[in-house]
């Protein structure tokens, strides 16, 4: 009962990107040594164009170009998702400023945390890291603590 609630639309569909993104994130260790971690996105591609010194160093250098494939293929499956399994359609009842907003609190969060949830949350919980255990802890209490403030003053999309 407790499942169907939390899941109204059946588990196969987060089993199935949970796997995904869990076998993504070993091949990539497994073929390359480097934790598939997303948030360093931003940081290696500004090597593109930034002459400041950390956003060149090597190892931002040596791994933008697939940091770069990674990331569209992370925009690109969810394009494919919405064109086959929704109709193309794409919609949210957020406004875009929330949407911004929400997206720079994610982009200082994971500055702030060292990481983000691909980094911590699949790859170093899978490795037993204690710091990304307690990242993740502290990820998980700030979200559900937020939900439950949002919820009880009751702001809406």
């Amino acid at each position: 009962m407790i499942g169907a609630e939390l899941f109204p639309n059946g588990i196969a569909r987060y089993l199935i990107g949970g796997l995904l993104i869990g076998g993504g994130a070993a091949v990539i260790y497994l073929a390359t040594g480097i934790i598939a971690g997303a948030s360093t996105f931003l940081e290696s591609t500004l090597s593109y164009v930034s002459g400041v010194p950390r956003f060149n160093r090597l190892p931002h250098v040596t791994s933008r170009d697939w940091r770069v494939v990674f990331t569209l293929g992370i925009v690109l499956g969810a394009g494919v998702y919405a064109l086959l399994w929704q109709g193309g359609a794409w919609t949210t009842e957020v406004q875009w400023w929330r949407l911004l907003g929400g997206g720079i609190l994610v982009g200082v969060g994971t500055r702030l945390g060292k990481g983000c949830t691909s980094g911590h949350g699949v790859c170093g919980v899978g490795s037993l890291s204690q710091t990304s255990i307690v990242n993740v802890a502290t990820f998980m209490a700030i979200a559900i603590g937020t939900a439950q403030l949002v919820q009880a003053v009751g702001v809406s999309p």
